[in-house]
């Protein structure tokens, strides 16, 4: 499974809302500073991941994104989702041919491993990470 540029680009946003969570709303040009994003993209992304209920957003002067929940109940498969949908397996029917239902097997291993690694990893950890400098984010535990 690949991260789409959505899922990347919503992820980024988030964990630069939970950086800097005990400040005041963060605008969308702000964000689009701190991360290196196209801001017309990002707004789009945004609103998805409001819709999910992620973040809030303010109007008028002063206005901007929060996190609609603390980091640590905000997971990456959370984020993911808002964008780009639930992640599930698509699995056809085993067909039996010359090995492919052992493949179909694999690939739905691999998927489910993935999706509960990124259940587990919250904007908590990823804040902490970076704080840290973050030390190899493959090295995870748990």
């Amino acid at each position: 499974m690949k991260v789409s540029t959505r899922g990347d680009y919503a992820a980024r946003a988030l964990l630069s809302l939970a950086l800097h969570g005990d400040e005041r709303p963060t605008s969308v040009k702000e964000i689009a500073e701190r991360t290196d994003l196209p801001q017309p993209y990002l707004e789009q992304i945004l609103l998805s991941v409001k819709g999910a209920g992620l973040v809030r957003s303010k109007r008028g002067v002063g206005g901007g994104y929060v996190l609609a929940r603390p980091p640590r109940e905000i997971t990456l498969a959370d984020i993911l989702a808002a964008v780009d949908g639930p992640l599930t397996t698509v699995m056809d029917e085993h067909d039996h041919c010359e090995g492919h239902c052992v493949l179909q097997e694999i690939w739905v291993w691999v998927s489910d491993d993935m999706r509960q690694r990124l259940e587990g990893i919250t904007l908590a950890e990823l804040v902490e990470r970076t704080r840290v400098g973050h030390p190899e984010a493959t090295a995870r535990t748990g």
